[in-house]
């Protein structure tokens, strides 16, 4: 059993930054893949990025490669995800999520965290 705890979302102007974070619990961190999701109003979730359990393989959506760096601390049990160059359809709640394999699948993800709210303005 995993619990995903989100912090660090909030209202910044386009072209701002914010960094996520997403704590985990248990020792067993190490052991899962770690996504990030969002959701905008009236859309479905969609994946946002994705990083492997040791080795930190990443991958990301083409809508937010080169602006978004997802990173893990397993020492700490925490995966990040860094967002810069933020624009107002960045703004979604963000989720995170735990894993077997690392996949921009939604449903193979089995562990999620509440959400943290993210709004751009411009």
């Amino acid at each position: 059993q995993v619990q995903l705890v989100e912090s660090g979302g909030g209202l910044v102007q386009a072209g701002g930054s914010l960094r996520l974070s997403c704590a985990a619990s248990g020792r067993t961190f190490s052991s899962y893949a770690m996504g990030w999701f969002r959701q905008a109003p009236g859309k479905e979730r969609e994946f946002v990025a994705a990083i492997s359990r040791s080795v930190g393989n990443t991958y990301y959506a083409d809508s937010v490669k080169g602006r978004f760096t997802i990173s893990r601390d397993n020492a700490q049990n925490t995966v990040y995800l860094q967002m810069n160059s933020l624009k107002p359809e960045d703004t979604a709640v963000y989720y995170c999520a735990a894993g077997g394999i690392v996949t921009m699948k939604e449903y193979s993800y089995n562990y999620w965290g509440q959400g943290t709210q993210v709004t751009v303005s411009s």
